[in-house]
């Protein structure tokens, strides 16, 4: 292989992680499929296949045919064995893979991770105190800071925090915090090829506070820290009134959103982009996206799991990997 492959973590074993990957990995050409490599089960991973009906072939890592999915077999012992089973085991296996996954690619034996879905219950009840996949990567590679990035064809939202409390949001939006996360997006988007990124920063209160009618939080926390941004030359506005300003960006005025806390971030992108939107994880050291569903334990091992967010991952994956290569040359 020229390039080092994009390695995918299969995600809880009991959802539809397995699924949506060798859906996905079926569909493509074994040129494009040798690109990838799947850490996970390799039972799963078969049983996957079968309930799918695919002809989708497997080998173990460094062996069989080259057009073969790869799968890098990573043992975990008392695994259900059967779909949609919320299980401790199940959810020290997603520790596992995406700890490979990690060590690999900050090894340089790979280039990119996707993450498939995992159980934030599950992962917990293994004794994994993580708030989910970011939280998670940002300890493994000894990182105080991290972002998630929400990624579509139309609008793009970086999110100042997300998963917290309604009240601790408020709290974290710092002048500081808030500059951090328009300067990462900026940084990211002209990595990924817009030479001048066009921000809008949303407001945290209705109306941006109406002049201090609804609190004085945008005026206090976020205005400061849109100013220090653009003292530093981004192209940057805000804050905005949030019932408007992803309307605006989903139709071209600007390239990216700062949304001030989850919901006020995610609820507009699963508006318009709910098969297509991909997870980014920002301030890490290595690259890495995923799917944006979670692992659906209901349809779980029925081949009903819909994997077109699988692809618009692997795609996003991709151009990361493109963008390093072009950054070391």
């Amino acid at each position: 292989m020229s390039e080092q492959p994009i390695v995918i973590t299969m995600g809880d074993p009991s959802g539809v992680g397995a699924e949506v990957t060798v859906k996905a990995m079926a569909s493509l050409s074994p040129e494009d499929r040798a690109r990838y490599a799947v850490i996970g089960d390799a039972d799963t991973m078969a049983r996957a296949v079968k309930a799918c009906d695919l002809d989708l072939a497997l080998r173990e890592q460094g062996a069989g045919d080259a057009a073969a999915l790869q799968v890098i077999d990573v043992p975990t012992e008392g695994l259900p064995g059967e779909f949609g089973v919320l299980s401790d085991a199940c959810g020290e296996a997603c520790f596992r893979y995406i700890k490979k996954a990690v060590d690999l690619t900050s090894a340089g034996a790979a280039s990119c991770i996707v993450t498939a879905p995992i159980n934030k219950a599950a992962l917990n009840a293994a004794g994994h105190h993580y708030d989910g996949h970011t939280g998670m990567l940002a300890h493994l590679t000894g990182c105080k800071s991290s972002w998630m990035l929400l990624a579509s064809p139309t609008l793009n939202v970086l999110h100042v925090s997300t998963h917290v409390s309604l009240k601790d949001a408020i709290d974290r939006a710092t002048p500081e915090r808030v500059l951090e996360t328009i300067r990462t997006g900026h940084n990211h988007l002209r990595r990924m090829g817009l030479e001048r990124p066009r921000i809008a920063v949303a407001g945290i209160n209705p109306h941006c506070g109406e002049g201090g009618l609804f609190g004085r939080e945008d005026d206090q926390q976020i205005a400061p820290g849109v100013e220090m941004a653009k003292a530093e030359g981004i192209d940057v506005t805000g804050p905005i009134s949030a019932d408007t300003v992803y309307h605006r960006a989903n139709t071209g005025a600007f390239d990216l959103v700062i949304a001030q806390y989850h919901d006020q971030g995610h609820i507009p992108i699963k508006l318009i982009a709910f098969d297509t939107a991909v997870n980014v994880s920002l301030g890490l050291p290595i690259d890495r996206c995923s799917v944006d569903h979670g692992t659906a334990f209901d349809i779980a091992g029925t081949g009903k799991a819909n994997h077109v967010n699988m692809l618009a991952a692997l795609d996003y994956a991709g151009k990361l990997a493109t963008a390093k290569r072009a950054a070391a040359a």
